[in-house]
């Protein structure tokens, strides 16, 4: 069980990353069809309810990003499950933030991870067999098994590739929330100068 001080340190962090991201104007256009989700997780988290996350997630309003709720435990779901899952490989991990994936988003992330010398990935989900994709729960680990079969070890970025009904999007992964944040921010900084030129 986190103590009351682990809570409060995951909790306050995540507001801090949520003000870095309400500034951002770039990172408007980095904002998905399901918007943004932020999250971050308690140091022992098995569970969604130990994962902090934005509630109703972040999208964009006036032209900025906007926090549609605070953040609290048990906000999140699929982010939360994901970061569980990948933590297994890598107990390092404990927030990330998806935003929208493009042609120019990944070019954008590659030339990103090879200019900060970070591990690439993503995620094929035509490889997904049926059997996992019709029981509910058994998605996730089998996309991360397969992601960091096929990067070669847990990557910082990654991308999840269009499967029926979803929308492909990205994932920036590392040590909190405040981390993820200024990823993405960079990213959507480099997105928008490449869009403008």
């Amino acid at each position: 069980m986190a103590s009351a001080k682990e809570i409060e340190m995951v909790l306050g962090n995540l507001v801090s990353a949520v003000g870095m991201l309400e500034g951002s104007g770039e990172f408007t256009q980095l904002i998905p069809e399901v918007r943004v989700n932020l999250v971050y997780a308690l140091p022992e988290a098995k569970t969604p309810q130990e994962v902090a996350a934005v509630e109703g997630r972040i999208t964009a309003l006036r032209g900025l990003p906007h926090a549609s709720g605070m953040p609290r435990l048990g906000a999140s779901d699929h982010m939360a499950r994901l970061i569980i899952e990948i933590r297994k490989y890598d107990p390092l991990v404990n927030a990330g933030i998806n935003f929208k994936c493009d042609k120019l988003a990944i070019e954008v992330v590659k030339q990103y991870c090879s200019e900060k010398d970070l591990l690439f990935g993503w995620i094929d989900r035509t490889k997904e067999p049926p059997e996992v994709a019709q029981k509910d729960g058994a998605s996730m680990p089998w996309k991360i098994k397969q992601l960091v079969k096929s990067s070669g070890g847990v990557p910082r970025l990654f991308y999840e590739g269009e499967g029926w009904g979803k929308e492909p999007l990205f994932v920036a992964l590392g040590k909190d929330a405040v981390e993820v944040s200024r990823i993405a921010i960079e990213i959507a900084r480099r997105y928008h100068q490449k869009k403008q030129a």
